[in-house]
């Protein structure tokens, strides 16, 4: 099978909304997978670059079996672009969760960050921000997940990932 199929990435600083969103995804796009990255993350421990070609290992082969795959993680162009897969996939679309910076901080306090850490979160996302448009090919849209509800988030990754899948409205 060729490299047909598209992958995308639902990204984000964390504290965004990335794993509160994957089951309300998975709910409403059940023809498609939807996957946590940090769920392997504490098995494999802090190797990335592993994580990371699973991950693309694991779309490639659900790509094989005629199906597509959301990967929800923070991941950047220049390292997937590294993965032994990457080539396989037609199109790799990144889309960009957000929130403000207080909704971020006290999201990121419930679980307990440091100030240095929400600090860096913070900083990472405005960085998303600013180069949404000039480090991702084709530039990534944004969804500020600050004052909106899960299912309208997730209602539109599905209207992203419908667009970017059937680009000229085919079914």
């Amino acid at each position: 099978m060729d490299g047909s199929f598209p992958l995308f990435i639902v990204t984000g600083a964390s504290g965004a909304g990335k794993t509160t969103v994957i089951k309300e995804l998975r709910r409403i796009l059940p023809d498609l997978d939807v996957f946590d990255v940090d769920a392997t993350h504490k098995f494999i421990g802090d190797d990335w670059h592993k994580i990371q070609n699973i991950w693309l290992r694991v779309a490639r082969n659900i790509a094989q079996c005629g199906r597509i795959t959301i990967i929800c993680g923070t991941m950047m162009p220049w390292d997937i672009e590294k993965c032994e897969d990457y080539s396989f996939f037609s199109n790799v679309y990144y889309l960009n969760l957000h929130c403000d910076d207080e909704t971020r901080e006290m999201r990121l306090r419930a679980r307990k960050w440091s100030d240095e850490m929400i600090l860096e979160h913070k900083n990472f996302a405005k960085w998303l921000i600013e180069n949404a448009v000039k480090a991702y090919s084709p530039p990534m849209p944004i969804i500020d997940t600050s004052n909106t509800g899960v299912t309208e988030v997730a209602g539109q990754i599905k209207a992203w990932v419908l667009r970017k899948r059937n680009p000229l409205g085919h079914a």
